[in-house]
């Protein structure tokens, strides 16, 4: 647990120092997204374009992610737990591309639906089993 926790500490470090345009907490056993982060990244969170939150254990994302990430063009939350997305996704304005391949989707995030500027969704590998979009025109 404690290398865990020192591994996610050296990358974001990594990125406020270097002043980097995207975080990758990749392979790091996260459950959700640690408090701590957002204060220690606060002076560099309107430079992060990228986040890679692959490969963890989140069953959830919050509402407060988001919010501090609105900025985002990228975010790649493949292989975790999720079923859901907090509706304030629909809020990010600048999101191109969104990965949620092999998570627990049963249904579609019609609020992705929102997010005009979004070129690319990947699912691949969830249950869902039907598409229902309110207002779609097709």
């Amino acid at each position: 647990m404690g290398e865990a926790v020192a591994n996610v500490a050296r990358r974001i470090n990594a990125t406020v120092e270097e002043e980097k345009d995207t975080l990758d907490l990749s392979k790091c056993k996260l459950i959700n997204f640690p408090d701590a982060v957002y204060k220690v990244l606060r002076s560099v969170t309107e430079k992060i374009h990228v986040i890679t939150l692959a490969n963890n254990e989140f069953k959830s994302l919050t509402s407060k992610f988001i919010t501090n990430f609105s900025q985002l063009r990228e975010l790649n939350l493949e292989g975790n737990n999720l079923t859901k997305l907090p509706d304030v996704i629909g809020t990010m304005l600048h999101l191109t591309t969104i990965n949620l391949a092999w998570n627990k989707f049963t249904a579609f995030p019609e609020k992705l639906t929102d997010i005009k500027t979004l070129e690319r969704i990947n699912l691949e590998g969830n249950e869902i089993t039907d598409i229902l979009l309110s207002g779609a025109d097709c």
